[in-house]
């Protein structure tokens, strides 16, 4: 399991890569990656990349190596520098090389930015490859005992796995660009023609390798693991980078057992654990979306056709024309004309959406599955059944017959408990008290009516009031509170008992 400390530390590795400045960063790392084990100075990077054109102060290129070696692309040389002056001294004595995760990370990058963005080939060839090696590896294993053997069966592992490795990436890359491809909806025409082309020929190609060489290299991987125990002790004699308790080594593959229990996987898995089942499910799913895309096409209550000729006219008008006239047209091509409800259209949801409402703050209009997703704007299915309301109707009726209940039995107990100092109300009555109160203080006033329950709130300043409840006492400081029906004279009332 990785280690989350090393793992947010090789995470830092890439920031040079989305900094401000990044260019910077880059056309220094390359200067480091640019040849073996490069051991320079920061002035030996400013002429290097004077020699091309990128012009940056001695100063600022200090700064980005600091940089880098914080981040650990970059890591302080210890070789003494030999100089004749104290001014060269001063100029080298800042020496920098590239790290070793930090140059796989470069030349990782690079390659990802000068990728051409097309198909990459699949290497179908490595299959009958990786059928002989696995050949070549029994072979070997009944040659006596030698130094020679033992390095001919190391560079023949090594070969197998790092063939595997690249017949992989290719596959994964070209059903993942097959997958961008296919899921555009402008596809038509010549594209389309040489897509399907692509597909039925080149894809059963490989296909057709994987159904011959898969059955093949699982039986010989089944030979190699009846022997893996003297495959991995003569592996393990050939002489190899050790550093004990100084850090870890990274090894080559096919050295352990789980390396080869997970090729034998890959060939003879079932499911998702199966290389040659998923690429069978990859090449089906791939001819699926293309008969989708061919129903489309085809499908005259849909948009049928491409619009890719049309945007790009639409370009070209956009690139000719001035401010104005861009304007202009961009709200005639997309409708994005000053947001106006004028006519009678669906009820909006939100009644808070009036004539000057913008689109931009208002709530997105509900689109249909089928247009949304299908492009299609053909009605599906039938009408509805006219819904039975009555029981909904039923339930709401009661849930309203019990809501004016519970208020009449508050209001009740609160008119009946009149001078609320030392009173014993319900939890509810406690409650429908309190938001009394909070509208009495907002008020700023000494009584507060509430007609729906017909009960008044009044407080006189001074004093206290303390009401007792099932589940706690209620505090008031600094008011006398009394409750009265709305209609009684209440006013004697609370002289009498103030009083």
């Amino acid at each position: 399991m990785t280690d989350p400390g090393a793992a947010s530390a090789h995470l830092d590795l890439f920031r040079y890569l989305a900094a401000d400045e990044r260019m910077d960063y880059i056309a220094i790392m390359s200067r480091f990656t640019a040849s073996l084990l490069a051991d320079m100075s920061a002035a030996t990077v400013v002429e290097q990349l004077e020699h091309e054109g990128f012009s940056l102060s001695q100063d600022t290129i200090e700064a980005r190596c600091k940089q880098l070696v914080r981040w650990g692309n970059l890591v302080p040389s210890l070789r003494d520098a030999r100089v004749s002056t104290v001014q060269d001294y001063l100029r080298a004595r800042s020496r920098y090389q590239v790290s070793s995760l930090g140059g796989r990370v470069h030349r990782g990058a690079i390659e990802i930015i000068e990728a051409a963005d097309g198909a990459r080939e699949v290497a179908r060839e490595l299959l009958g490859e990786i059928a002989d090696s696995l050949s070549e590896v029994v072979r070997l294993l009944d040659v006596p005992r030698s130094a020679d053997r033992a390095d001919k069966l190391a560079g023949v592992v090594t070969t197998i796995f790092n063939n595997q490795r690249l017949f992989t990436a290719s596959v994964t890359d070209f059903y993942a660009y097959i997958a961008g491809v296919l899921s555009r909806f402008d596809l038509h025409g010549d594209e389309y023609a040489q897509f399907k082309g692509l597909l039925l020929d080149y894809v059963d190609l490989i296909t057709a390798d994987v159904n011959r060489h898969a059955p093949l290299i699982a039986e010989r991987l089944a030979t190699v693991s009846r022997r893996l125990d003297d495959l991995l002790s003569v592996l393990d004699s050939v002489a190899r980078l050790e550093l004990g308790d100084l850090g870890t080594v990274e090894r080559s593959g096919g050295r352990d057992r789980l390396d080869w229990d997970q090729l034998l996987q890959w060939y003879t898995g079932s499911g998702q654990d199966s290389g040659p089942a998923q690429l069978r499910a990859a090449a089906g799913q791939a001819l699926g979306q293309l008969l989708a895309n061919a129903k489309r096409m085809l499908h005259s209550t849909s948009t049928g056709y491409s619009r890719r000729a049309d945007l790009l006219r639409l370009a070209a008008w956009f690139q000719h024309a001035d401010d104005v006239e861009a304007h202009q047209l961009f709200a005639a091509t997309f409708g994005m004309w000053s947001t106006r409800h004028l006519s009678l259209g669906p009820e909006e949801p939100d009644a808070r959406v009036g004539p000057m409402t913008s689109w931009l703050v208002a709530d997105p209009i509900d689109v249909p599955v089928s247009l949304r997703e299908r492009g299609s704007r053909a009605a599906k299915g039938r009408s509805a059944r006219v819904p039975d309301i009555s029981r909904d109707r039923a339930m709401v009726e009661a849930s309203v017959r019990q809501e004016a209940e519970r208020n009449a039995m508050v209001a009740a107990e609160l008119s009946a408990a009149g001078y609320l100092d030392g009173a014993q109300l319900s939890p509810q009555a406690r409650a429908t008290l309190l938001d009394e109160l909070a509208r009495l203080l907002a008020a700023d006033t000494d009584s507060v009516t509430n007609h729906d329950l017909g009960v008044v709130l009044h407080a006189v300043p001074g004093g206290s009031t303390t009401i007792i409840s099932p589940d706690g006492s209620l505090f008031v400081d600094g008011y006398q509170l009394s409750c009265r029906p709305v209609a009684s004279t209440w006013g004697e009332e609370l002289d009498g008992e103030v009083g």
